[in-house]
């Protein structure tokens, strides 16, 4: 039902800065962060093996890596891609069109363009001497769960069923689990840098979880965007192992690197709960 690739040498595999460095999921090419942090990573190169993103990107299919699964899992790939495949003492993710943004207060109001906003590793470094965490700030739905926001939007016996192997497995984890769902808010959008260590340990509790869902549900039963369910329970799941393990972390706002619309996201939003018209697309 899944499978993990081995492809190439590590010496053929970009590294990035050595000290941290932060994966960039993209799947075409685009305009990337100028810091050598930043570590461009070409997802979902095994299902696309005739595109090329050029030499500043590592594809995710070399080393140890899940780059098949890329239509499912998404950025997950480039997570578990860094994971396996680097040896930076601190490593992140974040994606092309999203990224973590400076707390400088002149940075943000000086500049228009947006890549100017970015975070560096100066700032990065210095966040990190005092958390092994870093997080985007936390999304709140107001007037949804999290649970119910995704009964509204997506196929909810997802959800459903990740409780179960959740229960079965890891059911220490399960407290956290129903809080998270019962809440209102959570960390969203895969976004994280963590020191080696949390990555190991975060990363070797969510994949089996969601290799044991996509085995329950099998993900080509759906279109190309609802088969990718596998990275969206992902995105409520790093709360879950946060708050059972009670580990601290910083938050950091969020930057698009394009205009969002947001009436078409609060209508859609609205509708989702409303009327039970389901996401078809993402925004």
């Amino acid at each position: 039902m899944f499978s993990v690739s081995q492809h190439g040498e590590p010496s053929q595999i970009l590294q990035g800065n050595q000290h941290i460095c932060i994966a960039v999921a993209a799947h075409k090419n685009y305009r990337m962060p100028e810091d050598d942090m930043y570590l461009p990573v070409q997802v979902g190169k095994d299902l696309h093996p005739d595109v090329n993103l050029g030499k500043r990107f590592s594809a995710d299919n070399s080393g140890d890596n899940i780059s098949s699964l890329n239509c499912y899992y998404s950025e997950l790939t480039a997570l578990y891609w860094i994971w396996k495949n680097n040896t930076a003492p601190y490593r992140g993710l974040v994606h092309y069109r999203r990224h973590f943004e400076t707390t400088d207060a002149l940075t943000r109001v000086m500049h228009r363009n947006r890549f100017d906003k970015i975070i560096r590793e100066p700032e990065v470094a210095e966040l990190l001497a005092d958390t092994d965490i870093i997080l985007p700030h936390i999304r709140n739905y107001y007037i949804e769960t999290v649970y119910s926001h995704y009964a509204h939007t997506f196929p909810v016996e997802q959800l459903d069923v990740t409780k179960d192997i959740i229960k079965e497995s890891v059911p220490e984890y399960l407290p956290a689990f129903d809080a998270v769902m019962k809440n209102t808010k959570a960390h969203m959008f895969n976004m994280l840098i963590m020191k080696h260590d949390k990555l190991d340990e975060y990363c070797s509790w969510l994949f089996p979880i969601l290799f044991e869902l996509q085995h329950r549900i099998d993900p080509s039963q759906y279109d190309a965007f609802n088969a990718r369910y596998p990275g969206r329970i992902s995105e409520m799941l790093l709360d879950v192992w946060i708050n059972t393990n009670g580990y601290s972390y910083r938050e950091l706002p969020i930057i698009s690197t394009e205009p969002v619309n947001w009436a078409k996201k609060g209508t859609s939003f609205l509708a989702a709960k409303f009327t039970g018209k389901k996401y078809s697309k993402s925004f």
